[in-house]
């Protein structure tokens, strides 16, 4: 019979999720293995600079600072009561075992249960000029920032619709940056409306409005409802060129885009571990099925972003959620206290996601609109250089796909080294307009192994 002591538990990302699941089991007295992709734990939002490197983290994450040297001080703690295992890729779920690579030797991990805390990536959205040297997502312009205290270049241009453009474009002023312009897409009288969505966290709300005050001081400029039409260059980015609400284009120089349209779970590995989804109206995109403790099914659980756009705060609340959720499932010890508290919980799970849907207004991703608008040539997969107009030739053609699966056999769209992590939401955009069908009806791309690149010989048998 199994027990607490012989429960083998397992972590996948040591953010701030994955960092209160771990520690909320080893207070239980679970030893869980916490695989973590990075060098360092803390996840994208509170990573720490690299060694040797004095970065100000005070200045760069400000009113946030205190909240990330909590987290680190507690994974201190922490680290003697759990196995960490940083820098291991997680690539494979399957009957089980979790299949992971590092320093290029494979390794497989039985499994009683599975916590799944692997976060959020950029969600992008092409526009012509998007694959010329100097252009980065928002959150890879931040863990350049973060990780190695670089700028992405001189004279920089914040183009999308993020509440990272803002924070983002303010983390680079401090540290010297030339910021030419902030273009964000969404005009302004929809932020205006999607305010009363915004309440449930008021004050995360206003550190934003915080933001945009100190950057307009600084003289940066600053457009809303602007429509994207071509980062320009030869060889490397030297323009952007953009559309105002009233027609007027207007281009500015500019050596380096930052750009992005939110966030979107890092959802494969649960779909390869037996996690069932749905789709999400709000944010255009399919999402694992949970109950309201981080349930996807036995002994599989998600916390933080990979279960649903929360940010911090609400990460931090599910990880906690989802172990305690996991010590009742195997029929540990949960205190009065912690029953206590996860009515508590689940309220500030739940608040803050619904803050992050009021976001998803204000900040709204293009959707069937501008996948109308991209162009034929403009290149939709970079890592197998399908363009927007090979998607649609395929879906006229006679007795053409419309489910995305079926397009991505054809034109090898989603078949490259991010397995459609980056062009999938856009592809689906695509294939839904091209089609004339709603964004639904036209699926989602199922998750493969391996769910990010790895040597050929990580996927040998175990080392």
């Amino acid at each position: 019979m199994m027990t607490l002591a012989t429960t083998r538990v397992v972590i996948i990302g040591a953010g701030p999720a994955g960092i209160r699941a771990a520690e909320t089991l080893a207070q239980a007295g679970l030893r869980p293995i916490l695989v973590d992709e990075g060098r360092l734990p803390g996840g994208q939002g509170y990573r720490r600079p690299s060694a040797g490197l004095a970065l100000d983290m005070d200045a760069l994450l400000g009113t946030q600072a205190a909240k990330y040297r909590a987290l680190h001080a507690r994974f201190a703690e922490l680290a003697p009561a759990i196995d960490y295992r940083p820098e291991t890729l997680a690539w494979a779920v399957h009957e089980g075992t979790l299949h992971v690579a590092r320093d290029g030797a494979a390794a497989t991990l039985p499994f009683d249960a599975l916590l799944i805390a692997a976060g959020a990536a950029d969600r992008v959205f092409p526009v012509k000029g998007w694959t010329l040297p100097g252009v980065f997502t928002l959150g890879g312009a931040q863990v350049i920032l973060k990780d190695q205290g670089c700028l992405i270049g001189r004279r920089m241009v914040f183009l999308g619709s993020s509440p990272l453009l803002s924070l983002a474009a303010l983390q680079y002023r401090q540290f010297g940056a030339d910021v030419a312009a902030i273009c964000d897409t969404t005009p302004l009288r929809e932020k205006l409306l999607a305010a009363p969505a915004l309440a449930p966290a008021a004050a995360t709300a206003l550190r934003g409005l915080g933001y945009l005050a100190r950057l307009r001081r600084d003289g940066v400029p600053m457009f809303s409802g602007t429509t994207p039409l071509a980062i320009e260059g030869r060889d490397h980015v030297e323009a952007v060129r953009f559309r105002l609400g009233d027609g007027e284009e207007r281009v500015i120089a500019c050596d380096a885009v930052a750009f992005g349209y939110g966030l979107k779970p890092e959802t494969q590995l649960a779909e390869l571990a037996g996690a069932r989804f749905g789709y999400d109206p709000v944010f255009r995109l399919w999402g694992p099925n949970l109950d309201a403790d981080g349930r996807a099914r036995p002994g599989l659980y998600l916390a933080g972003d990979c279960a649903a756009i929360g940010g911090a705060d609400a990460a931090e609340a599910s990880g906690t959620l989802a172990a305690l959720a996991l010590l009742a499932d195997l029929g540990g010890e949960v205190t009065h206290r912690e029953r206590r508290d996860m009515p508590r919980l689940r309220r500030e799970v739940a608040r803050y996601r619904s803050f992050q849907k009021g976001l998803a207004r204000a900040f709204a991703w293009p959707g069937s609109r501008g996948a109308t608008a991209i162009a034929d040539e403009v290149e939709l997969c970079r890592c197998e250089n399908v363009t927007a107009g090979d998607i649609r030739a395929a879906i006229a053609a006679d007795l053409g796909p419309v489910d995305v699966n079926r397009v991505k056999a054809i034109t090898r769209c989603g078949m490259g080294r991010c397995q459609g992590r980056m062009c999938g939401p856009a592809l689906q955009e695509i294939a839904a307009a091209a089609s004339a069908r709603p964004l639904a009806e036209v699926g989602r791309l199922r998750g493969q192994a391996p769910v990010k690149p790895l040597a050929i010989g990580s996927a040998a048998a175990p080392a």
